[in-house]
């Protein structure tokens, strides 16, 4: 029975495709990814120059292959070029960052956001050239029939990490955005009940000579910590 169960099992796995580099290899390639992670910053002004939908789908389709709890890849990304989209969304969520900045939002969170002159105006939000909406399932529906996903909020959360690795990578730039709350997007963009936006994303290209924040990351000893 156990042999059984054995060969049946191992009908499912394929062979990994992979193979081992050398050590110096190996530490060349994490530095040099370092090295061109370390230049990523968040940009909040946008050049209006088009990026190619081919590009798009591959960045986001490059988030897709995150892990994802029992492989259920409890996420949908909404890709949006359509100006008059943009614009609906920009004034659904400038009118929630209105109240956040006249009353949700502590006098501490404000004071910490001082030095990014940040404000509830979103332009970015109709200058970049595509917006990418990650939006998270806690179930899937299929033919009427509720199946549960699990581990949602993590496995949504790693392909945000992905997919705006990719962004940056592609040699583009983008802005991490959560408008709170952010219910508007699922009515904006008709999306089906059992999906609740998780990330609001603009790409494109920075505008020439674009500042951002002079803002330093925490040193190793202070976010490593060896046993």
């Amino acid at each position: 029975m156990y042999a059984e169960d054995k060969t049946m099992n191992a009908n499912k796995f394929i062979k990994l495709d992979y193979h081992a580099p050398d050590t110096e290899t190996l530490i060349a390639n994490a530095v040099d990814f370092r090295s061109k992670m370390g230049k990523r910053r968040s940009v909040r002004i946008f050049s209006d120059k088009d990026v190619p939908k081919e590009v798009i789908e591959h960045i986001i389709m490059t988030a897709s292959s995150a892990p994802s709890g029992a492989h259920k890849q409890p996420w949908t990304f909404c890709a949006i070029s359509d100006q008059d989209m943009k614009t609906k969304i920009r004034a659904a969520a400038e009118k929630e960052e209105y109240e956040n900045y006249h009353g949700r939002m502590s006098d501490e969170w404000l004071k910490d956001l001082e030095k990014f002159d940040t404000n509830w105006f979103k332009e970015f939000l109709t200058e970049a050239p595509w917006l990418i909406v990650v939006f998270k399932k806690s179930y899937d529906i299929d033919d009427g029939v509720k199946s549960k996903n699990y581990y949602v909020n993590e496995s949504v959360g790693i392909a945000a990490g992905l997919l705006i690795t990719a962004i940056h990578m592609a040699g583009l730039v983008t802005l991490t955005h959560t408008p709170s709350p952010m219910n508007f997007l699922q009515d904006i963009l008709s999306r089906p009940e059992n999906e609740k936006p998780f990330l609001l994303l603009p790409v494109g290209y920075p505008i020439d000579g674009v500042e951002v924040p002079d803002i330093q990351r925490k040193s190793v000893d202070q976010v490593l910590k060896w046993y």
